[in-house]
């Protein structure tokens, strides 16, 4: 069957163009989902084509990512959390939102979740339970490193001759992506450039590392104040499973952290388990959304 079409519509964002990509008629229950880094909207394609109930899904590409602006200089991640509060302001005013967030777009979203507790109803967090903790003595070298960035070349990301030479390195790096979905991928989530050469849709500022530690204490924290239902989508090869082994004081701590949590593992994927297993994820997600009314 061919792809489930979406639409794109260009929304004002605190100054910024954001990208909205829709799936589904505007009328069924809206579910918002939301990318990680180095990525874009329509990463979500094949879950939605696997999807079987009626729902109106809202993607938006972050700012710095696919048809938003890019805005050629370092990003500040706190301005994602509200980014999110205008989306949510534009299409949920009234009603609390179902959140499905993937890595960094899972990031973004408990800990919006923690902080708006009211205008989240249901949490979703695809393969992200936090990153390693940092230690005081990284600071110096990370505020360095940010610095060094500023002064020297602007940054800059692969660029390929062509789509197909971007969906091979794809299946490259990830030998679970059947060559369809690479193909698709490398179509739908890339920028061609006047060259007629294609690059990955994100700001190659996007690779310059924050000049802050990530406090591992803080965003435990949010997630304790978290009310709504929350369920972890863990990759059995994925970072979450990489970085806090099953079984482990660390992932139990994590997990712990969420009131109303719930948890499960799909099998056969990486971290990339929306293109890995995409059929498992939607079925999960229904299963997960669907209790919410």
């Amino acid at each position: 069957m061919p792809p489930a079409p979406s639409r794109c519509e260009q929304v004002p964002v605190r100054d910024l163009r954001y990208n909205v990509r829709h799936w589904g008629r505007d009328g069924a229950p809206a579910v918002f989902l939301l990318h990680g880094w180095m990525d874009a909207s329509a990463t979500f394609q094949f879950v939605v084509d696997a999807l079987a109930q009626d729902w109106h899904l809202i993607a938006p590409d972050w700012r710095g990512y696919g048809g938003s602006t890019w805005l050629g200089r370092p990003y500040w991640f706190p301005d994602y959390y509200a980014d999110l509060d205008a989306l949510l302001a534009h299409y949920s005013p009234d009603v609390p939102a179902r959140l499905v967030g993937h890595s960094m777009g899972a990031s973004i979203a408990g800990t919006y979740a923690g902080v708006r507790p009211a205008r989240v109803a249901q949490l979703v967090m695809m393969d992200f339970l936090g990153l390693p903790p940092t230690v005081p003595a990284d600071a110096p070298d990370r505020l360095g490193q940010w610095l060094d960035a500023l002064a020297g070349e602007p940054p800059a990301l692969r660029r390929y001759p062509d789509a197909a030479a971007l969906a091979r390195r794809l299946c490259q790096s990830n030998p679970r992506l059947t060559p369809a979905r690479a193909d698709f991928l490398s179509r739908h989530v890339s920028r061609t450039l006047d060259s007629g050469e294609v690059m990955m849709a994100c700001d190659p500022w996007h690779r310059v590392q924050a000049p802050v530690r990530y406090q591992t204490g803080d965003v435990l924290a949010g997630w304790q104040r978290i009310t709504a239902p929350v369920l972890n989508l863990l990759a059995a090869d994925g970072y979450v499973l990489q970085r806090f082994a099953a079984g482990s004081e660390a992932l139990a701590e994590r997990l712990a952290c969420f009131a109303d949590g719930r948890h499960t593992t799909i099998d056969d994927c990486g971290h990339n388990l929306q293109h890995d297993q995409p059929e498992a994820v939607a079925a999960a997600l229904e299963g997960f959304l669907s209790r919410g009314g």
